[in-house]
C-alpha cells in the first residue's frame, strides 16, 4: 500500500510539473559537460586579457606588494622577461604603471615628462628586444605629483585645462618611447579630443586611445595606490573629477563625449561593482568596451581564498566571466597570467 501510494504521489508530482512546463526541461542541457559546453553563451579567452605591471627603480628587483598577493613591482631590466612570459601565455597587452620615489615627485608632476622616467625606460627596454606585444601606458599625473592628484592644482582646485596641456605632452612622449595604447585615467574634461588632435598632428595617428570613460571615485583602489605609492601622498580625495558611484546616466554622457572626441576604446573602472555600467555602455554604443578589475577586487578574492572561504580559481574565473557576460570585450586584471596559464592547460 505504501509503495503504491508513493508511486502515485511521484506520478502526480510529474503530472503537475508537466502541466506547468510542458515538455521543457531546462536541466537537460545542463546534464553533461559536453552539453553545457555546447550551449555556453559566453567564453573566456586569453585574448580578453590585459596584464597591469608595476615598475620600480633599481636593478634585478622583484618587489612583492603586501596588499596584493602574488603581484610585484619590477625593475626596468626585468620587463623584457615579463613581456616574453606574457607572449608565451598569449596575453596581447601589458599595461605599465610606475612607482615613483618621493624625491622625484613635485607639485606639477614634472617627472611625467622626463624621457628617462620609469614608464619611458620600461617601454624602451621592451621595444629594444623586438617583443611582439601591445604596450599600454597610463596618462595621468598622480604617480608623479607630491599631492597625489591626477592634475595640476591651485590651492584645493584641480586645474582642468592646464592639466590637459601636460597630459598632451605626456602622451606624445610615451608614444615616442613605444606605447601603442594611451590610457588617459585622469578624468579631466576634453582631454581625449586634445590628445587625439595632438597625436594626429605629430604623425602618430597609429596610436590608440583607451579612455577611462567611467572612472568612479571608488573605495576599491586602495591596494593600487599602495602599489604606485600614492596612498601616502594623496591629499583629500578625487570626488571633484572622478565619478560619483551613485550615478549611471552620467557614465553614458562621459563615454559619448570620449567617443565623439576620438577614443578608440572605452573603459569602466572599477569592474565588478559596475557591471550595470559596462552593460549599458556596450548596449548604447557598441564600441570596444573594457573593464578594469581593480586592486581591491583582486585582493578581496585572494584574501577570501587564503582564508578558505572561497575557491580561488573558480572565483577568479567566474569574476572574469561576469565581465564578459555584461558585455566587456576585455579586462585589465592582475589575474591575467594565472588565467592564461589555466586556459593554456585546459
Amino acid at each position: 500500500m505504501t509503495s503504491t501510494n508513493g508511486e502515485n504521489g511521484a506520478q502526480k508530482t510529474r503530472d503537475i510539473i508537466n502541466s506547468v512546463t510542458g515538455h521543457q526541461r531546462m536541466r537537460r542541457n545542463r546534464r553533461t559537460d559536453w552539453s553545457r559546453r555546447l550551449v555556453q553563451e559566453n567564453a573566456i579567452s586569453v585574448n580578453d586579457l590585459i596584464w597591469p605591471i608595476f615598475i620600480v627603480e633599481g636593478t634585478n628587483v622583484i618587489q612583492p606588494i603586501t596588499s596584493m598577493p602574488d603581484v610585484y613591482r619590477y625593475s626596468v631590466d626585468q620587463l623584457p622577461r615579463i613581456a616574453n612570459q606574457a607572449c608565451e601565455l598569449g596575453i596581447p597587452v601589458l599595461a605599465l604603471f610606475p612607482y615613483t620615489q618621493a624625491e622625484r615627485r613635485d607639485a606639477t608632476g614634472s617627472e611625467a615628462l622626463n624621457e628617462n622616467n620609469l614608464v619611458c625606460s620600461g617601454l624602451r627596454a621592451i621595444r629594444s628586444q623586438s617583443i611582439d606585444i601591445g604596450l599600454m601606458t597610463d596618462v595621468a599625473l598622480d604617480p608623479y605629483t607630491s599631492h597625489g592628484h591626477d592634475g595640476l592644482m591651485n590651492g584645493d582646485t584641480i586645474l582642468n585645462d592646464e592639466t590637459v596641456e601636460q597630459l598632451i605632452l605626456q602622451s606624445l612622449l610615451q608614444v615616442d618611447c613605444g606605447s601603442d595604447i594611451i590610457g588617459p585615467s585622469d578624468m579631466m574634461d576634453g582631454r581625449i579630443g586634445a590628445i587625439r588632435r595632438a597625436l594626429d598632428a605629430d604623425d602618430k595617428e597609429h596610436a590608440q586611445i583607451m579612455a577611462y570613460s567611467a572612472k568612479y571615485a571608488s573605495a576599491f583602489y586602495g591596494p593600487f595606490r599602495d602599489a604606485v605609492g600614492t596612498n601616502a601622498t594623496l591629499l583629500g580625495d578625487k570626488r571633484t573629477y572622478q565619478m560619483d558611484p551613485a550615478n549611471t546616466n552620467e557614465a553614458i554622457r562621459e563615454a559619448e563625449l570620449d567617443i565623439q572626441e576620438g577614443a578608440d576604446m572605452i573603459m569602466v573602472k572599477p569592474g565588478m561593482p559596475y557591471l550595470d555600467i559596462i552593460f549599458r555602455l556596450k548596449q548604447e554604443f557598441g564600441v570596444p568596451t573594457f573593464a578594469y578589475q581593480v586592486s581591491g577586487e583582486y585582493s578581496m578574492i585572494c584574501a577570501a581564498a587564503h582564508n578558505g572561504w572561497i575557491d580561488h580559481d573558480r572565483a577568479m574565473l567566474e569574476s572574469i566571466m561576469a565581465f564578459k557576460r555584461a558585455g566587456a570585450d576585455g579586462v585589465l586584471s592582475y589575474f591575467a597570467p594565472k588565467i592564461s596559464q589555466i586556459l593554456k592547460n585546459t
